[in-house]
């Protein structure tokens, strides 16, 4: 189940992206820069790389595990330390109350603006771009098929001559002042205003020349997936700079190719600038499709195709499998990459008390992150009270530690990037483990050995814990009837060392026992003494587990 999203979430998502796409189209510009005298159709291949890779970098964001620079992990000095080593000086059995709370909201106004004015903005350029497509899509449905002999012929001749196997068709629309303009990827279309049929063959000629360069290109489909960058991050001012030079790289690159084919200069300016004169164009109405003679950068191209020491090279196919295999390279680490701000939870806090409700100072707080190998450690302060700055988001297993205090696990904290997270603990007292070991002799006198964990008795932890002390111990007797039948087992005691520091509420844990075996044991140990646990200087009552093996064998 995925989290609930915060404003924290989405502006650290938004920012994070943000971030990226700046560094992704800045530095196709900065390789635009540094191949301002190769070809356009070369810097062409760059911008429809950066166009593409801006596109998916949502995506491989979402999907690809998270990446971070090592010089960005924090606790490496801790990263050899084990939670295990913490467990030999400590005792491990944990009760505790805890009652944690996340202290972020859900999805605010805050968000929601966001999503609104992100909503806004990439609705009215949808809209736009949809209407543009229909628009084709009519005048299309309203323009009669050419079959001009003049014309099919230089059609067949120029598609072969730009290694076009796709079949072309050629419109005649019904306005006299249309500009000549291409669309379309498997079935792509002309469309020539009407009376284009009577045109002389240089004008023939250099209009297909120019439409067939952009299909053989694919310059439409690249267009329109700049048209949806541009829609989609409507609010970066450099995915517009890269659709527009997108666009200019496009009619330059097939402005070299006509040049290429044996077109002079002077004479394809001539015709261009005949065509701009008496032709109409709307940037607004045909943004879809691609013109031959867009007024905006006319006198752009102009000096470019009048230059003779313009570079007018094609991109080779090698070329134009290793820019987008570039483009990935930098795209993939790009989009895993958690930056220094970056996917980072807010404040953990807490505070840490003892039965009574006093702050417990100098208790350890454990995060543990397997997944990532680290540890983090604080401790508390004189009221209790303890806090991380900052944490890496991800899952993480918490251990609060406390001298004469059960130890506490929890091993699955969530930590959200954005979010703060806030956890009170209530402690319990260490309970208190012997363990006696009754072997028979000669004379039915016992030889007993003796091991005793958990608290050490009578160690002042911090000023809050007196643990007790085992001050009279009655030795257990193997009864003769169990020593006859050969019988031999453990019996595990449970009892609550009370104010006074007797042994109360006396159980058998293990029922299946000897019932001679048990009785024995229970006789014994009720008549030990403790002296009471202190907290704080008041007697409380503490948990004890004595364990008594009565063995055969010396």
């Amino acid at each position: 189940m995925l989290a609930p999203v915060t404003s924290e979430v989405l502006r650290t998502f938004l920012f994070d992206f943000f971030v990226k796409l700046t560094i992704l189209l800045v530095c196709a510009w900065l390789i635009v820069l540094a191949l301002r005298r190769r070809s356009s159709a070369l810097r062409h291949q760059v911008w429809s790389a950066a166009i593409f890779a801006s596109l998916l970098l949502p995506l491989l964001m979402l999907l690809l595990p998270a990446w971070r620079s090592a010089t960005l992990g924090a606790a490496a000095s801790f990263s050899s330390f084990r939670a295990d080593a913490l467990d030999q000086a400590f005792p491990s059995v944990a009760d505790t109350i805890i009652n944690a709370t996340t202290s972020s909201p859900s999805l605010n106004e805050f968000a929601l603006a966001i999503l609104f004015l992100c909503s806004l903005g990439f609705a009215f350029l949808l809209l736009r771009l949809l209407i543009g497509l229909a628009r084709l899509a009519w005048v299309s449905a309203r323009s009669k098929p050419l079959f001009e002999d003049v014309w099919m012929r230089d059609v067949l001749t120029l598609a072969a001559s730009f290694k076009i196997s796709r079949s072309v068709r050629l419109l005649e629309c019904l306005s006299p002042l249309a500009m000549p303009l291409t669309f379309g990827i498997f079935h792509p279309v002309i469309i020539l205003p009407a009376g284009a049929a009577s045109w002389p063959s240089d004008r023939r000629r250099i209009v297909l020349s120019h439409e067939l360069a952009h299909i053989a290109r694919n310059d439409w489909i690249l267009q329109i997936c700049a048209e949806l960058a541009r829609t989609v991050y409507w609010f970066h001012p450099l995915v517009w700079l890269a659709a527009a030079r997108l666009r200019q790289e496009s009619e330059r690159a097939c402005d070299d190719a006509v040049l290429l084919s044996g077109v002079g200069p002077s004479h394809y300016a001539s015709q261009l600038l005949d065509l701009a004169r008496t032709l109409k164009n709307s940037g607004r109405v045909w943004s879809t499709a691609l013109a031959i003679a867009r007024p905006s950068n006319l006198e752009r191209r102009f000096a470019a195709m009048l230059n003779p020491s313009v570079n007018r090279r094609q991109v080779s196919t090698g070329m134009k499998l290793l820019i987008p295999f570039l483009a990935l390279a930098l795209l993939t680490p790009l989009a895993a990459l958690r930056l220094s701000a970056q996917d980072r939870a807010g404040k953990t806090s807490g505070s840490v008390h003892d039965p009574s409700g006093a702050g417990l100072s100098n208790a350890t707080i454990v995060m543990s992150n397997h997944s990532a190998n680290t540890i983090d450690m604080t401790t508390t302060d004189k009221e209790g009270n303890f806090t991380f700055t900052a944490l890496p988001a991800g899952n993480y297993e918490l251990q609060v530690l406390k001298s004469g205090f059960q130890t506490y696990r929890q091993p699955d904290v969530s930590l959200d990037p954005g979010r703060d997270f806030t956890a009170n603990f209530t402690l319990e007292v260490g309970a208190i483990s012997e363990h006696v070991t009754v072997v028979p002799e000669n004379g039915e006198k016992p030889i007993v050995t003796e091991k005793t964990n958990g608290i050490p008795s009578r160690l002042g932890i911090g000023g809050g814990v007196e643990a007790a002390k085992l001050v009279n111990k009655v030795q257990p007797i193997y009864p003769k009837t169990a020593k006859s039948a050969g019988v031999q087992g453990t019996v595990v005691l449970h009892a609550v060392i009370g104010k006074d520091g007797k042994p109360l509420s006396l159980r058998v844990m293990n029922g299946q026992i000897d019932p001679d075996l048990a009785r024995s044991a229970v006789e014994a140990v009720s008549q030990w003494r403790y002296t009471p646990t202190l907290l704080n200087g008041e007697p409380i009552e503490v948990d004890t587990t004595v364990t008594v093996n009565y063995t055969l064998q010396p």
